[in-house]
């Protein structure tokens, strides 16, 4: 799945601008050219990253970021501003929870490790979390098991020497289905 990342200026010509210097990333980009565009865009589309300039007019980049966060908390957030202030800093670290706060202009150096630090961030938490749930399933499954068969705490504590020793984790699964074989008989 193509990552994407979502820019929200009202200049026109940043949005080309940042399109132009980014295209060659492995991301899509997504611009709108206003909070409201924004959001209209984040309700049809999965979003990754999230990019808004602080000026803009009708809302600004913190509120916008403010009702991301609310509604589309996986997305991570940075700020764009050429007003670089101690309130904006505070008010979008506050309220929109940003992760990154960028000064225009912007270096495309700093821009492009910050997308790509977080997308790889963003890839390791959704890692994390499947590779969660598996545990918890496996753990469930063992459970199940141990009601199901009394006395199955001594094969446990087996399979637990035996994982050990001869198994590596990614043939847990294969242990699982030789302890039901073995049960079955």
């Amino acid at each position: 799945m193509k990552h994407k990342v979502l820019f929200v200026d009202d200049e026109p010509h940043i949005l080309d601008g940042m399109k132009r210097v980014l295209h060659h990333e492995p991301y899509e980009i997504l611009t709108a050219t206003s909070g409201e565009e924004g959001l209209d865009i984040l309700s049809n589309t999965a979003v990754d990253v999230v990019i808004a300039d602080q000026e803009m007019p009708g809302m600004s980049g913190t509120k916008f970021l403010q009702r991301v966060r609310k509604d589309y908390p996986d997305a991570v957030r940075f700020i764009l501003t050429g007003k670089a202030t101690l309130e904006i800093a505070i008010n979008a670290i506050n309220e929109g929870a940003v992760s990154r706060f960028f000064t225009k202009p912007v270096q495309e150096v700093n821009l492009r490790f910050a997308i790509r630090q977080a997308l790889q961030h963003k890839d390791l938490t959704i890692e994390a979390r499947r590779l969660l749930q598996k545990v918890k399933l496996q753990a469930s499954l063992l459970d199940e098991i141990e009601e199901t068969n009394p006395g199955i705490s001594e094969l446990r504590k087996e399979r637990a020497k035996y994982l050990k020793v001869e198994r590596t984790p990614a043939n847990f699964d294969d242990f699982i289905k030789e302890i039901r074989g073995e049960l079955a008989r």
